[in-house]
């Protein structure tokens, strides 16, 4: 194109056009590239040093050679006196040593090799060895560690179903067993609080009064008080003695979603979908520390009379042990990937553990130090269960239970809820679980409207329920 006043311009080619770039970014650059750094000598010879030290001191003093039988054996082979090879005159094994060298501009340079006979010696439990010349054997002797493996798990006999107990009209979301193990109560999508007798599972009591699905049952071991809450907002204490309620405590915001009593005082600890963990006098009814800190729904509180006195598990997946003195967080456990549903502390041991869909994890109180993962349950975990038998039982939404072994985390039994005829397989649901005090019965609230009853097998042994283990290498995931 030409332009008037002005001369054509002058079109190239590509492989020119990028020649010219080259070259001009080659000119560019030719300064910096063309420098040669001077080297410090004395600091390179000290680096040298320090990375010697540091990445070889185990081997870099090696023992010295006996100068004695190293001269005697040469005078041996020019003689023409046989000798082994690899021992001198004795028959005493010889060990090769290498003298190294630091030259000046840092390079290691090996000398030949002469050798020496090894000493034959035992080392002591503070690592000296009785040749008497005091050196540390412990030091030059690289030990290789073993691969972790698995300790074989407890053997625990298998569980069973034995008793379906049928009453609520709704889904069962919650479980409580009375301090005397004479009967249990249930909460349900029907707004109705029932009582069950252990023993027989028949119904001893209804109770009415919420206005909306009952989310957490609780009954005083001091107390003949039972405390409920649900997605009304409610919490109530029941006196049982005349079977009504006596007490409100006002001031969550929205749905409650968990509540649990403190084994030594008089107060009550709620959680719900405000993000808030409440504590409440159990008699005047006031909210004595607002526990704030999560940002989402507090799905589980729990309460022990040593610290952290309380513990919670939220759907910001995270866990946060509680100062109840202060009302203040102590410590937050991030590990968990996805929202935590559910908490169950050892009965004998200084541990919890924490469910969710991710995996359930166990931690060590005070402080929550990770002790490792339980992974194969891949379901949203609505419940655990724990009893002093180191069984550990989670609950989930399709309807399956696994049972681990506490100690070493094995999954030894799996159960898929059967669900109660009417209902439909969607309905397999288990949203809560627990132990009678002896530890002996399991009790579940499932979806499908029923409370199941499990029992150990009786007629289970070692070896007609064997363990389905081998001592793989322990591999655990952790995060």
């Amino acid at each position: 194109m030409s332009l008037s006043g002005t001369e054509d311009v002058l079109k190239h080619s590509v492989h020119t056009l990028v020649f010219r770039s080259l070259k001009r970014t080659h000119d560019m650059f030719l300064s910096d590239q063309s420098f040669i750094p001077v080297v410090d000598e004395r600091s390179n010879k000290q680096w040298t040093n320090i990375k010697v030290r540091t990445e070889y001191s185990l081997v870099k003093d090696m023992p010295r050679p006996d100068v004695g039988s190293a001269k005697k054996h040469v005078e041996q082979q020019q003689h023409g006196v046989p000798t082994a090879p690899g021992e001198n005159e004795s028959g005493t094994p010889l060990s090769i040593t290498y003298n190294k060298t630091v030259l000046p501009d840092g390079t290691i340079v090996s000398t030949t090799a002469s050798p020496s006979p090894m000493q034959v010696s035992t080392v002591d439990s503070k690592g000296v060895d009785s040749t008497g010349k005091g050196g540390n054997l412990l030091n030059q002797t690289l030990i290789p560690r073993k691969a972790p493996t698995m300790p074989k798990p407890q053997w625990h006999p298998p569980w069973k179903l034995y008793r379906v107990i049928s009453g609520h009209l709704g889904w069962v979301r919650c479980i409580a067993v009375e301090p005397k193990n004479e009967w249990f109560v249930t909460g349900g999508g029907d707004r109705v609080i029932k009582i069950w007798d252990l023993a027989s599972g028949t119904l001893k009591l209804s109770l009415t009064g919420h206005v909306s699905s009952v989310r957490g049952v609780c009954v005083s071991p001091r107390n003949p008080y039972l405390f409920s809450c649900g997605e009304d907002k409610l919490v109530k204490c029941w006196d049982l003695e005349y079977n009504k309620v006596i007490r409100h405590y006002h001031g969550h915001l929205s749905a409650v979603y968990g509540l649990d009593i403190h084994p030594t005082i008089d107060v009550l600890v709620t959680c719900g979908r405000d993000g808030t963990a409440r504590v409440w006098d159990m008699r005047t009814k006031a909210c004595v520390h607002t526990m704030t800190g999560h940002t989402n729904t507090v799905a589980v509180v729990r309460c022990q009379s040593a610290e952290p006195q309380v513990i919670t598990g939220s759907h910001d997946c995270t866990i946060r042990l509680w100062d109840l003195t202060a009302g203040r967080t102590r410590a937050t456990l991030t590990n968990h990937k996805k929202s935590v549903r559910s908490l169950v502390l050892h009965p004998t041991q200084y541990s919890f553990a924490s469910g969710s869909p991710d995996n359930i994890k166990q931690w060590k109180f005070p402080d929550g130090n990770f002790i490792q993962n339980l992974t194969g349950h891949n379901a949203i975990i609505n419940t655990l269960a724990m009893n002093s038998d180191n069984i550990l039982v989670s609950g989930a939404d399709n309807g399956t239970m696994y049972f681990w072994d506490w100690k070493t985390g094995y999954n030894f039994q799996r159960i898929q809820a059967a669900v109660q005829p009417g209902s439909i397989d969607s309905e397999a649901g288990i949203f809560a679980c627990t132990f009678d005090l002896s530890g002996s019965r399991l009790i579940t609230g499932e979806a499908d409207k029923t409370i199941k009853i499990y029992k150990e097998d009786d007629t289970a042994s070692e070896y007609t329920h064997p363990i389905n283990w081998r001592p793989d290498i322990l591999k655990r995931k952790r995060y």
